[in-house]
C-alpha cells in the first residue's frame, strides 16, 4: 500500500469514527461525608448502588473523620471543592456552613414529607437524628450515673473517652450539652470531669474503638448505640446511661453545593435521602433514628426507654456566635 493509499484509508476510517454516535459519559455525583457513613458497615455502601440504579450515574462518596471536619474541609477548599453534596453536618454547624456562601437552596417541596421532627429550611434537609449519650460496659460498671451533673461531680466516677469539639460533632455536642446544663459554670464542670477523661480523640470511630478495647468503661456516643450491639452482636453488654436532665439532640443534614457541575443530580440525591428506601436503611446501618416516618417499624433492638424524655438544644445561630468562645473555655480548662 502506497503512502497515499494509507493516508486515504486512514482518512476514511477517521470519517467513519466521526460519523458514529458517541455515548455520553456517565455523570458523577461526589458526596462529602464522614468516615463511618462510608465504612463497610455504614449506610454508604447500601445507598450507593441503590441511587446509581435510580439515576444512571456514578455516586462517589468521599469520607473525612467527622462532621466538624467536613465543615473545615468545605471552608478550606471553597469553590474549588469537587463536592456536589455535603452530607453529615448537624444543626449545630448549619449557620456557620451557610455563612460560607458555598451552599445552594435544595429546591425541594418539603410540605409533602412526613417528617419525624419539626423541620423547615430552604438549604438543608434532615436525613436522620439522635441524641448524644454515654455508652457503658455493664460488665465493668454496675451503677452508671443517672445525670450529667452526677457524672461530672463524682470524683470517683467512671473514666470516660470523649471527642474533640473542634473536629467531631459528638465532641461539639457534649460541649453544648455541658454548657446547656451548667451555663457559665461550664469551666468548673470541665475541671471536675477532666481527671477522669482518659483521652480526647479526633472523631467518634477512634473513641468507640478504644472503648470496645476496654480503655475506659464509658464513651461519648449516642443513645441508639446499644441497639447496634443487640441487633448485630446479640448482646446487652453495652448500654446507655439515661440522664434525668435530658440529652442533647443531633439532627444530621445534607445540602448541595452552589458550584456543583451536577445541580439537578444533587437535588435528586437529596430527594432520594428522604425516600422510604433510604430511611429504612439508616436505623440498622447508621444507627440513628429516621428523619421521615415510614411504614416500617424500628427493629426490636431500639428501645423506647433509650429515647430521652427531654430533648436539649441551642439555636444554631447561638452556636455559630458562641462556638469558638465556648471551645476556648474548654481548651483553657483541660490544659491546666
Amino acid at each position: 500500500m502506497t503512502c497515499f493509499r494509507l493516508l486515504a484509508a486512514l482518512g476514511a476510517g477517521l470519517l467513519v469514527m466521526i460519523s458514529l454516535p458517541t455515548s455520553a459519559a456517565t455523570p458523577t455525583l461526589t458526596v462529602y461525608t464522614y468516615a463511618s457513613f462510608v465504612s463497610d458497615w455504614g449506610p454508604g455502601p447500601l445507598i450507593e448502588p441503590a441511587f446509581e440504579a435510580h439515576c444512571g450515574c456514578d455516586l462517589k462518596f468521599v469520607g473525612v473523620e467527622d462532621g466538624a471536619a467536613l465543615l473545615g474541609r468545605l471552608k478550606l477548599e471553597g469553590s474549588r471543592s469537587s463536592a456536589d453534596v455535603i452530607l453529615g453536618l448537624d444543626t449545630s454547624l448549619v449557620t456557620e456552613a451557610q455563612q460560607t456562601g458555598l451552599l445552594e437552596p435544595h429546591g425541594l417541596n418539603l410540605d409533602t414529607i412526613d417528617f419525624a421532627l419539626s423541620w423547615s429550611d430552604p438549604v438543608f434537609i434532615p436525613y436522620d437524628f439522635g441524641y448524644f449519650g454515654f455508652v457503658y460496659d455493664s460488665e465493668k460498671l454496675a451503677n452508671p450515673p443517672t445525670s450529667l451533673r452526677a457524672l461530672v461531680n463524682q470524683p470517683q466516677g467512671p473514666r470516660i473517652i470523649i471527642q474533640d469539639p473542634r473536629t467531631s460533632t459528638p465532641g461539639l455536642g457534649l460541649l453544648l450539652w455541658v454548657r446547656k446544663i451548667f451555663g457559665d459554670n461550664d469551666m468548673s464542670a470541665w475541671a471536675a470531669l477532666s481527671p477522669r477523661i482518659v483521652t480526647v480523640t479526633k472523631g467518634w470511630s477512634e473513641a468507640y474503638g478504644l472503648f470496645l478495647k476496654g480503655e475506659a468503661p464509658m464513651v461519648l456516643s449516642y443513645t441508639t448505640s446499644p441497639a447496634y450491639h443487640r441487633h448485630v452482636e446479640q448482646t446487652d453488654q453495652y448500654r446507655v446511661a439515661m440522664f434525668e436532665e435530658g440529652h442533647y439532640q443531633q439532627v444530621e443534614v445534607a445540602a448541595r453545593l452552589a458550584h456543583s457541575a451536577q445541580p439537578e443530580l444533587a437535588k435528586d440525591f437529596l430527594q432520594f435521602l428522604l425516600s422510604d428506601e433510604v430511611q429504612a436503611i439508616l436505623p440498622t446501618s447508621n444507627w440513628m433514628l429516621p428523619a421521615v416516618h415510614t411504614e416500617q417499624a424500628l427493629p426490636e433492638a431500639f428501645r423506647d426507654d433509650e429515647l430521652p424524655r427531654t430533648s436539649l438544644s441551642f439555636e444554631p445561630s447561638e452556636v455559630s456566635t458562641e462556638r469558638r468562645h465556648w471551645i476556648k473555655r474548654w481548651l483553657t480548662t483541660l490544659a491546666r
